[in-house]
């Protein structure tokens, strides 16, 4: 494992799911670790404990990203705590599976609030601090949603597209200050909310992902953990999608009661 540290970060969402399993991921390769979340204060709590309890250095910052001066007061804690900023993680957003006939002004809002919004303007404070120090690494959360289509989740792909747009074009206009900017794509990663949709299983989701198992947090936080550290000096600007081989097939099996079986050489 690539060491970070002597490097400060800041996870944004990281009381569960994927942000918990990038900000465990950053502490256990050295890094200072400021745990951001909106509403799960005791499953940030948990993540700062367990980070401490290893001996490591961490601690939560609550705030809702959905309003840029909550954007900018998050990272200026984060900043002041840590005694600076090395590795911006983007991660915070919320989705919505809904159809476009069902999605009003303000679940649109909703999510473009938080996740391309929150992400601009969390980028946009901790860049300043980067570029004083002549090197930085941000790395945005975006989906295997903004690569591909998949039915009710229109406005939810659409952020995620505006994200990996937004990496892009940031990538190029922050190289001259040695700051990278890259994102990476999650794919089926089995998270609590997972088991709220109807049939599903862990075993069945085994059977819709190529590499054969559902992603993990972890899977997702070794990824982001490369991307932070020195070895990916000469990478930015690219998207690296963590979904076992989900991007790389031509369909996706998940109409729910469907034998996967019976789905092979369809799209």
């Amino acid at each position: 494992m690539e060491s970070l540290g002597g490097k400060s970060a800041l996870v944004t969402g990281a009381g569960m799911g994927i942000g918990r399993g990038i900000a465990l991921a950053l502490a256990h390769r050295g890094a200072r670790v400021a745990v951001h979340y909106s509403g799960s204060k005791t499953g940030a709590e948990v993540v700062v404990a367990e980070i401490t309890g290893d001996g490591g250095e961490a601690f939560a910052i609550q705030g809702d990203l959905r309003f840029a001066p909550e954007c900018t007061r998050v990272v200026e804690t984060a900043i002041g705590a840590l005694g600076g900023l090395d590795i911006l993680v983007n991660n915070a957003g919320v989705t919505r599976d809904q159809s476009i006939f069902n999605t009003d002004e303000s679940l649109y809002d909703e999510m473009f609030d938080l996740n391309m919004k929150g992400q601009f303007f969390c980028t946009r404070r901790a860049i300043e601090e980067m570029s004083r120090n002549g090197r930085g690494s941000v790395i945005n959360i975006t989906s295997i949603h903004g690569h591909a289509g998949f039915p009710n989740h229109a406005a939810y792909a659409a952020t995620k597209g505006a994200i990996i747009a937004f990496t892009r074009a940031l990538a190029v206009e922050l190289a001259p200050y040695h700051i990278r900017v890259n994102a990476v794509g999650p794919g089926i990663i089995e998270v609590p909310r997972y088991f709220d949709v109807p049939g599903y299983t862990t075993e069945y989701g085994n059977t819709i992902v190529p590499w054969g198992r559902v992603g993990t947090p972890g899977d997702v936080g070794s990824a982001v953990a490369f991307l932070a550290s020195d070895a990916a000096d000469f990478i930015t600007g690219q998207v690296l999608y963590v979904d076992g081989g989900t991007s790389a097939r031509m369909g996706m099996w998940w109409e729910q009661g469907t034998d996967p079986e019976s789905q092979k050489g369809h799209s």
